[in-house]
């Protein structure tokens, strides 16, 4: 059955390159969580950048929905953590960080992104995906295209009372629909054009809207920011990217869409998946061929680039090695410090997460965009 990965919670909100927006986050500010009269608190701040979550009696308030994004992205969570870190920087750019607190989605249930999900059929109204004509041929069959939706709320505190703000809708479109003409066969795929794909987008768009605003606790003057994500391949190295949004301030009418060319690229590029600009292309070659040639024991340096347009907005860089002791694994993360420095594009936030064989992470170093030197640390044991 599908799994969903764990992530290492120290690390996790750095670790994770976004399908979507900047990876530097300035670390400046320290806000001490709010106690409220009416049972909730925040989490309190360690970032400007970040939002406050919401606590509920003493706990941490998750969504409604948990575990359906896993659910539908087990073959390439790479998708699923594109998707929420991409609409998470979509909503800082309606819903600021200093004005408005993060709430995990509390309007939808799991039984209802399901039954969205879901095909419409005669005991599932609700479905935004075509109902079956029975067809297995991938030509002639109606495929799956929307394969993911998720909720975020956006808070305002007042007098002691959190209220509802603002919503954040994703919805994530299928490039590729994967199916099988019976349980446990073969898989196909059933290809959607990009006109095709935006277009039923739309249409579920216009749908989950109007849904929305008929929900309770949602007012007709409630701001609804939704964002549509392309899903990447199965077998890609990368997830997928936003690609439009739009801002309905209030009423049940999408009137102008906004386009996004936010990409992710995997380095190095392949003849099948090339990065937009060359010198950045060269400056990684350049940084990978200076940490082989010093240290021998690695299995591989890649790295993840998200461009906007074609310019380069952040790297993620993964290295596996083949150390066994801390002093190599001391040595090897300075010796990346002074590399990445001098090889690595500059004015971009950069990290590296360097892991042994088994993926155990062995060190981990970071550089904001405005920086010139990296923070380093090393994963010892006492």
């Amino acid at each position: 059955m599908r799994k969903s990965n764990l992530i290492l919670g120290a690390i996790a909100g750095i670790f994770l390159l976004a399908g979507c927006g900047r990876l530097d986050s300035s670390t400046s500010t320290t806000t001490t969580a709010k106690n409220s009269s009416s049972g909730y608190r925040t989490t309190g701040q360690t970032s400007d950048s970040e939002y406050q979550g919401v606590i509920k009696d003493g706990k941490y308030l998750t969504s409604k929905a948990r575990g359906v994004g896993v659910n539908q992205n087990s073959d390439n969570l790479l998708n699923l953590k594109s998707f929420e870190s991409g609409l998470t920087q979509l909503s800082k750019n309606q819903f600021s960080t200093s004005n408005y607190i993060f709430q995990e989605g509390q309007l939808l249930s799991s039984s209802t992104i399901e039954n969205w999900l879901a095909r419409k059929s005669k005991n599932n109204q609700d479905g935004l995906n075509p109902e079956d004509n029975g067809q297995t041929d991938a030509n002639k069959r109606n495929p799956i295209y929307i394969q993911q939706i998720e909720e975020q709320d956006y808070m305002k505190e007042k007098n002691g009372k959190m209220s509802l703000a603002g919503i954040t809708i994703g919805i994530g479109m299928n490039a590729k629909d994967y199916y099988q003409k019976e349980s446990y066969g073969a898989t196909y795929t059933t290809d959607i054009s990009e006109d095709k794909m935006i277009a039923e987008g739309k249409i579920a768009a216009a749908k989950v809207l109007q849904r929305l605003r008929s929900t309770s606790g949602v007012s007709a003057d409630t701001p609804i920011l939704i964002g549509m994500f392309k899903q990447a391949p199965n077998d890609s190295l990368v997830g997928g990217s936003f690609y439009a949004y739009t801002l309905v301030k209030n009423g049940q009418v999408i009137s102008t869409w906004n386009n996004i060319n936010i990409k992710s690229y995997v380095f190095p590029s392949t003849s099948s998946s090339s990065v937009p600009n060359d010198n950045d292309e060269t400056s990684f070659e350049s940084f990978k061929k200076q940490v082989q040639n010093f240290f021998p024991n690695l299995a591989g340096v890649t790295a993840q680039g998200q461009y906007k347009n074609k310019s380069l907005q952040g790297m993620h860089v993964n290295i596996t090695t083949q150390f066994y002791s801390e002093t190599e694994i001391t040595s090897f993360t300075q010796y990346l410090a002074q590399a990445a420095k001098t090889y690595l594009p500059s004015g971009i936030p950069i990290d590296i997460t360097v892991k042994g064989s088994d993926g155990t992470v062995q060190s981990f170093l970071s550089r904001q965009a405005k920086d010139s030197s990296y923070y380093t640390h090393v994963f010892s044991s006492y």
